[in-house]
């Protein structure tokens, strides 16, 4: 079993794998656990924020939860609008276009704008308020993410130390 340890932490690429496989197995969890509340976005958000450089991994959970936040406030202002879902997402476009720019966060429009056509397109019959759904459920995959890559890291230093002696 030492030996498997060590191997993985002296590949990234395995390191990476062992932290992707994990989240998968949380978010899924949580799914069948659970499966009265919409786990698939936390799931999916687990893996996206995973990343092979841990470094970036801080970055991109703050990045992916400003981006859903804007996104999910955007479709939460039109959804009860008595308009067609057309025109819904087309104002929550512009309006997360504005609210990026207005607080210069460009960086995140693009996957703030991918969030509102997932709230807004994408049917939801059996949630309430899917703009607060899904910011939740985003929000709890990319802490569960973050965790993870952290976590994992931590024992990884510790295992590579241990090498080292």
């Amino acid at each position: 079993m030492l030996q498997l340890i060590r191997k993985i932490v002296k590949y990234p690429y395995l390191v990476y794998l062992m932290r992707c496989l994990l989240g998968f197995l949380i978010g899924y969890g949580l799914m069948l656990s659970f499966p009265q509340y919409d786990f698939f976005w936390t799931m999916i958000s687990i893996v996206m924020v995973i990343s092979p450089d841990e470094t970036d991994a801080r970055r991109m959970t703050i990045e992916r939860v400003k981006s859903n936040f804007i996104g999910s406030l955007s479709c939460l202002i039109v959804y009860f609008l008595p308009v067609l879902t057309v025109y819904k997402v087309l104002i929550a476009i512009v309006l997360t276009v504005l609210i990026c720019k207005h607080f210069k966060m460009m960086e995140v429009a693009r996957s703030a704008i991918v969030a509102v056509l997932i709230i807004l397109v994408e049917t939801h019959p059996h949630i309430g308020l899917s703009p607060v759904n899904r910011f939740l459920a985003v929000a709890l995959g990319c802490i569960i993410g973050l965790l993870i890559t952290l976590i994992t890291s931590y024992f990884k230093n510790k295992v590579k130390q241990k090498i080292a002696e």
